[in-house]
């Protein structure tokens, strides 16, 4: 047998580095290296002895470190003949594990990721595999062996949501005759048929696997997977689907990722890892709510669901759907770019299927015929809405703040209500008085140290005081709360007022009769690039709950009437929104009009970023150290640039400023329009390369497309 090398991807952690090496394959493993399998290579550089108590001699399993730690991990991403290789390979350890769990579509994938975020392969690599369980390898080993071949349940594709969308048929017709058609799905926001997801992402996967091919579905967290997963084995059966969520365990989650490889199951169901998930012929990916932040991973590079999904789209020719009560400003450019194709119901129809909407104002007119609008975060229209609802079942009152009355003020001059040792006082739960946020110190009775005066109010209300309020206005009516803490997953459909924070809505199972929306400035106010976009979110996801308005389902939102973020939500239209939204990013130079890079760390590390950036290092290391890849292929994000002798045109420099989350620390954007974004990546790449090749000192962490601008 002719003799053959390995390139592998060896985990070292550094940036320069981030380029396959070549490895000589012993004969002993020559009929399980493969690409996508495990290895363990040896170290480049010598490995002293160790020192100290497991070094010496006479003491039960001491051994060297050399023994001990043998190597470095590795993936193989091809196999070649040796005559490719220049000079003598070190060879292959061993193999951790037959598995190809890396498997080639995989690969170019996670490349392909790295190289749109600015990062290394292994950095992704780890996102996308999860860790090796032995025992559940070894069992589903032999399972598969001991258990023949199931016939395939014929899946259930008719009676869905899509009925009721004009397109919606059609979408469903070219899956399941093997096209690849690409929507952004707009829901209509009500507790009926059409505003059911997770039914009408399963009916998009059956689709799919009745033409024979897989689809891999992406929610932002376990209680959404759980959901989607029970409404697809209604329609493909059981055996067809696999869970791919960190809640699951190591054992379960590796099971279902085995399962996904092995080419039985055809369906994945799961969070952002799930993105990755090798499933054979892949013919659909969908995602649902790409606005929720739990999509955007938190380990370095920090890709999005949403991208890692185009990216696979490109790559595998598939289909694809963006489903979401509400639309993003990426999904927006993708669909005005027309990569995307809008999946929704006309603006009459969407009125008539969704809870009827209202808004309870305070502006001029609304002071004139409610004066006591003026002192209360309550207005009459709520408490009307809310007795009519609780009339014909639950209602549902969002609050964006947890907890009591926070950020307190004096009630008669105005004065921040403060403890002695200077911090904020604010009520708690279990508490008799004000708390110190700072010391814990109770005061049971606060004294305006400027007026002396002793009544206190609040800049914002949170969920328990709002349920304790709701609790005297509305006698022997049930209060329930659900907040991140204890989250409630339903309620009966019985009379009752619910509470809950955003997000942690339960559901009822005829709907709500009503809801209302507290407090819409709070969550307006707030100092981030996307609060319209996540109000309108929020607003949007606790609507879907209230039933349609011909079965008298309303929903009314406190908060200013004239804001356009209010507007959309109060006419339903959240692609309008998204479209202005972007048009004003655009004049504005804001992402997604332009991509952006944030450059954070210690003032003189993000210094020297700057400094290799106008001298022109960063180019020519990005030359030498060949870190340019072979991601060519045209596509959404375009193909791999030339670097730049210098600092290029398109690109802005931006700061220094000091880091909003941390004074301590500055933060530098780097800013270019969309023609270059994949150049950007490019940079981001090889400043981390070259920082990391001339062992630089200080911190400076890149990070395409932050969330926290």
């Amino acid at each position: 047998m002719a003799e053959r090398i390995a390139r592998v991807y060896v985990d070292r952690g550094l940036p320069h580095l981030d380029t396959p090496a070549d490895y000589a394959i012993p004969s002993a493993l020559d009929a399980t290296v493969r690409p996508g399998v495990r290895v363990r290579v040896p170290r480049s550089e010598p490995v002293t002895p160790a020192v100290g108590p497991a070094a010496l001699p006479g003491i039960a399993g001491a051994q060297p470190r050399a023994a001990r730690d043998s190597g470095l991990d590795g993936w193989v991403v091809d196999v070649v003949d040796a005559a490719a290789a220049a000079g003598a390979l070190l060879p292959l350890l061993k193999v951790v594990s037959p598995e190809p769990v890396l498997p080639p579509a995989t690969a170019a994938l996670v490349r392909a990721v790295a190289d749109h975020c600015g990062g290394t392969f292994c950095d992704v690599a780890r996102l996308a595999v999860p860790p090796r369980h032995a025992t559940t390898e070894k069992a589903e080993a032999a399972r598969a062996e001991a258990t023949p071949a199931s016939a395939e349940a014929a899946p259930t594709v008719t009676g869905s949501p899509f009925d009721a969308y004009p397109t919606g048929p059609g979408f469903l017709a070219a899956l399941a005759a093997g096209q690849s058609p690409r929507a952004a799905w707009t829901l209509v926001p009500t507790a009926a048929a059409p505003g059911d997801w997770a039914d009408g992402l399963a009916a998009a996967a059956a689709a799919t696997y009745a033409s024979g091919r897989s689809a891999v579905l992406v929610v932002p967290d376990a209680k959404d997977a759980d959901r989607l997963a029970a409404a697809v084995e209604r329609r493909v059966g059981r055996a067809a689907v696999a869970r791919q969520s960190a809640d699951l365990g190591p054992a379960a989650r590796y099971r279902g990722f085995l399962r996904a490889l092995h080419g039985e199951a055809r369906v994945v169901v799961g969070t952002r890892a799930a993105a990755y998930a090798p499933v054979a012929d892949l013919g659909l990916v969908a995602l649902w709510d790409d606005g929720d932040d739990s999509h955007s991973d938190r380990h370095a590079p920090y890709p999005h669901s949403r991208d890692v999904l185009a990216l696979r789209v490109t790559q595998e020719k598939a289909a694809a759907l963006f489903a979401a009560y509400s639309r993003t400003t990426e999904v927006q450019a993708w669909v005005e770019a027309g990569w995307l194709t809008p999946l929704e119901l006309p603006a009459a129809d969407r009125r008539r299927a969704a809870p009827r909407t209202a808004v309870a104002s305070q502006d001029d007119h609304a002071l004139a015929a409610d004066p006591a609008a003026t002192v209360a975060r309550v207005p009459h229209d709520v408490f009307t809405v809310v007795r009519d609802g609780l009339a014909a079942g639950p209602v549902l009152v969002q609050v964006p703040r947890a907890g009591f009355r926070r950020h307190l003020f004096c009630a008669r001059c105005g004065a921040p209500v403060r403890c002695a040792c200077g911090g904020p006082l604010a009520e708690a739960a279990g508490v008799r008085g004000l708390a110190c946020a700072w010391c814990g110190r109770v005061t049971a009775d606060w004294t305006c140290p400027d007026c002396h005066a002793h009544r206190v109010r609040a800049a914002t209300v949170g969920h328990r005081r709002t349920a304790e309020e709701l609790a005297r206005a509305f006698p022997g009516v049930p209060v329930r709360r659900s907040d991140g803490d204890q989250p409630l997953l339903a309620v009966p459909d019985s009379p009752a007022l619910v509470v809950a924070t955003p997000g942690t809505e339960p559901a009822a199972p005829g709907g709500y009769a009503a809801a209302v929306l507290l407090d819409a400035a709070v969550l307006l106010g707030r100092a981030n690039l996307r609060a319209g976009e996540e109000a309108l979110r929020r607003w949007l996801q606790a609507t879907a709950l209230v039933r349609p308005g011909d079965r008298g389902g309303t929903a009314l939102l406190v908060g200013p009437a004239t804001d356009r973020t209010v507007q959309a939500w109060l006419r339903l239209d959240p692609a309008g929104c998204a479209a202005r939204e972007l048009a004003d990013r655009a004049v504005a130079g804001l992402p997604p009009a332009v991509r952006v890079a944030a450059v954070t760390g210690e003032a003189a590390a993000v210094a020297d970023v700057v400094a290799a950036l106008r001298s022109g290092d960063v180019a020519e290391f990005y030359r030498t150290a060949r870190l340019r890849r072979r991601t060519d292929q045209p596509g959404l994000f375009g193909a791999a640039p030339e670097p730049a002798d210098r600092t290029p045109a398109w690109l802005d420099v931006l700061g220094p400023v000091p880091d909003a989350a941390d004074p301590g620390r500055t933060r530098v954007l780097l800013r270019a329009d969309r023609a270059h974004h994949r150049a950007l990546a490019t940079v981001a790449q090889a400043l981390a390369a070259a920082r990391s090749a001339a062992k630089a000192p200080g911190q400076a962490a890149i990070h395409l497309d932050p969330d926290d601008l």
